[in-house]
């Protein structure tokens, strides 16, 4: 896969995440070496979920990343513009209120919830701005964003071997345990291509955004940025 394959259409990303919806835990749990767990902990961690708030799961995929906020009374609703995604969820948590929606034009009204998260979505958003700003129209006054993204390594040894495992060991892999390994490809291809952790911080405050910061995981493999929709 080439770098000009990055420039795909929402729906053409759609249905590639269709396409490997029922293997897809499984699958980033084999890849991330099962670093993905110890990742959504720290997610739920930042976002600190209440019981009775409203949380917004944004590429919530199966719902996986969202059972931790439904686990501390928070009302979550998962949210994925891919229907297959949404469908296997659907089958595995029915409980939970998933809805189908484009993040950069998000059903829902201004100032619903506490909170807004995602997780290794927002790459594959085509106008990353745009989704910014919609997280930002739908959270209440004193609510917080919480973005969890593959970054940069912030070692530069470390940085090379990871460069090299994203494009020489991840295919192969994802051959072995995905249905559709072109979406890895794709995966390993707008890693390398996605800002660093104060380029996307920058955005975060342009798109208003306040107090915004960021933390490292796993060496920088992660990022983790938080933003606050000031008061009024």
């Amino acid at each position: 896969m080439t770098r000009a394959s990055l420039d795909k259409q929402p729906h053409e990303v759609a249905s590639m995440f269709d396409r490997v919806a029922k293997r897809y835990d499984l699958t980033n749990d084999v890849l991330s070496l099962g670093q993905d767990r110890r990742w959504r902990k720290e997610v739920a961690r930042a976002v600190d979920a209440r019981p009775a708030q409203k949380v917004l799961d944004l590429a919530a995929g199966t719902g996986t990343s969202s059972l931790p906020f439904a686990q501390t009374g928070a009302y979550v609703v998962p949210c994925d513009f891919s229907l297959g995604m949404l469908r296997v969820g659907k089958e595995r948590t029915s409980w939970l209120p998933f809805t189908a929606g484009d993040a950069t034009k998000l059903p829902f009204k201004d100032d619903t919830f506490d909170a807004v998260t995602i997780s290794f979505g927002l790459r594959n958003v085509q106008d990353t701005d745009a989704a910014l700003r919609e997280m930002y129209r739908v959270t209440k006054p004193g609510g917080r964003v919480v973005i969890c993204e593959f970054s940069h390594p912030t070692w530069t040894p470390f940085r090379t071997v990871y460069s090299e495992y994203l494009m020489r060991a991840l295919p192969p892999v994802a051959r072995a345990v995905s249905s559709n390994p072109e979406a890895y490809v794709y995966l390993a291809e707008s890693i390398r291509a996605w800002p660093d952790q104060p380029g996307l911080a920058e955005r975060l405050r342009k798109a208003g955004w306040s107090r915004v910061a960021w933390r490292n995981l796993t060496g920088g493999v992660v990022a983790l940025h938080r933003g606050f929709k000031a008061h009024p």
